[in-house]
This record gives C-alpha cells, structure tokens and sequence, in this order.
C-alpha cells in the first residue's frame, strides 16, 4: 500500500466508476454503480459517495489524492459541473462538495481531457508531443494536447469535439444546435435512431458512427496540425474495426493537405480503464507538468 495512490473517479450518463491508481499508472482496484435515471443533485451525490466508501473500504488502500473525470460542460476546475448527459447536476459544486467529504485534495477536469492525461502519460499517446484524445461513449467529448501541454481554453472546456457539426441537415443536440457529432453518433443518439441500444447495432450503423467521428477528426487535426487521435468510450471500444474503419477512411477523405496526410485514429491504449488512469492523472497533477524527459 501506499500513502500516493490515487482515488479516481469517472462520472458519466450511464454509470459512475472509482478506483486505486498507483503513481506509476497502474489501476490496482476499481468499482462502479450505474448513474441514477432522473435523480436530483443530492441522490446523484449520495450514490457517487457509496461508491467512493465501498471502494475504499474494499480495496483496503490509503489514498492521498483525489482525480475526478466528469462530463462538461464545466467551470474550470469542477468548481461548478453541468454536464449535459446527468440532468440533475446543474451548476452542480462538484469540487467543494467532494473535497469536503474526502477532505484530501480533489482536482476535477472534463472526462476527456483527462482521458487525453492519461494517454498521455502512458497509453497510445505516450509518444507524441500533439494529438487529439476522444471518448465516444453515452455522449462524446474530446481532449488536446498541443506542443506538451493539455489545452484547457478559456473555461476548461477545450477540445469538446462533441459539438462540432458533422450534418447540417442532421439531428438535434441537447446543446440545442443541429447536426453535433454527438447528435448523430453518441452511444444515446445511436439508440435514437437504431430504437435499440447501441450495443446490439449491426455494423452498418457502427460503420455510419465512425464515419460522423472520422469527419469530425478530420477538421480538429487539419485546425491543430495534429497525425493522431486516441479513441476510448464504451461505444467506439465495443464497436471496434467496424467503427475505427470507417473512421478511419472518412479521416483520409477528409484530409488534402500535405501536413495532414497520414494522420491516425487509434483505440486507447488503456481501454475501458482509460477514464480512471484518466482521472488520477487529473489527481496528480500531471496536466500541470511537463512529461519528463519531454
């Protein structure tokens, strides 16, 4: 045991993940609870907090920090979280409710970005200096790092990929806009338009998915002058080479300048333990750091 571990945490639509991560990366215990359906901000907390004691209890390992991954948008830091796929947080004082109750440091950062974090840190973006990470799960976000730092924008929210607009003739997003990647191709929308859940798709629609996400890509890595993005989330990883095909064949359609030819989409190196090695970069303070050696 040791007194650095990391308590991670991952909030999402569908469900609420917690974990041990060690310094080095490693995710040594992990739980989750699906998110409550139509819950008000009390109950969703309550349910985050069984889970974080059952964790600590469980796993018997003392933590030091805490790293959360949630669902934008957000103010900077988690100081207030709205994310748009859990209806009943809303403004919600995710960062002082957490670190009241643990009373050990909490650092809060949008999945995404955190999901970027940890690829980077040590999954499929160890490597590289720049590139695009993206979780394509029950909603979509995104993550930058550009030239060794992980890009926050003006109020944490970089990289949200998920409201690009992919078809202007297309469906209706909860963000009120017409057409977002997230509308056309999240694991909620998918369900939308298939009347079944994303899970249980045929490859059709898993290709159609990918090609909504290839073009998106295509737009983010022409922008940044990115070559790679790093893709996690339960509906990209479950769909697999359907998704990550198509994906990739719409990138290259989408791509005619000298600088942008070759560019990669990959699944995560960490797979479904991406969000919390993610969240416990996010708790160390990694996105605050240069990598060593870089």
């Amino acid at each position: 045991m040791s007194a650095q571990d990391c308590l991670a945490i991952d909030i999402g639509g569908t469900k609420i993940a917690c974990g041990v991560v060690s310094p080095s990366g490693d995710l040594i215990y992990r739980d989750s609870v699906p998110t409550p359906q139509g819950a008000d901000q009390e109950e969703l907390f309550s349910t985050l907090m069984g889970l974080v004691e059952k964790v600590v209890s469980e796993s018997g390992l003392g933590v030091s920090v805490c790293g959360v991954g949630c669902g934008g948008p957000m103010e900077a830091g988690g100081v207030t979280v709205s994310p748009l796929n859990i209806e009943g947080w809303r403004s919600f004082p995710l960062q002082q409710r957490l670190a009241g109750a643990l009373e050990i440091p909490v650092a809060i950062d949008n999945d995404a970005k955190a999901l970027a974090l940890g690829e980077w840190w040590n999954g499929a973006g160890k490597e590289a200096s720049s590139f695009l990470a993206m979780v394509v799960s029950t909603g979509i976000g995104g993550g930058i790092v550009l030239d060794d730092h992980l890009l926050d924008g003006q109020f944490g929210n970089a990289g949200h990929i998920g409201h690009i607009v992919v078809d202007p003739n297309g469906r209706r997003c909860r963000c009120g806009v017409i057409g977002c990647l997230e509308a056309q191709a999240s694991g909620t929308a998918i369900q939308e338009i298939a009347g079944m859940p994303a899970k249980d798709v045929d490859d059709g629609m898993k290709a159609l998915a990918g090609m909504f996400v290839g073009r998106a890509v295509a737009s983010v890595v022409t922008l940044l002058d990115l070559d790679l993005c790093v893709v996690a989330g339960s509906v990209a990883l479950g769909f697999g080479y359907p998704f990550f095909e198509a994906a990739q064949q719409e990138l290259n359609r989408c791509t005619g300048l000298s600088y942008t030819k070759g560019a990669r989409i990959v699944p995560a190196g960490h797979g479904d333990a991406g969000p919390l090695v993610g969240a416990a970069a996010v708790g160390f303070g990694l996105g605050r750091l240069a990598k060593a050696g870089r």
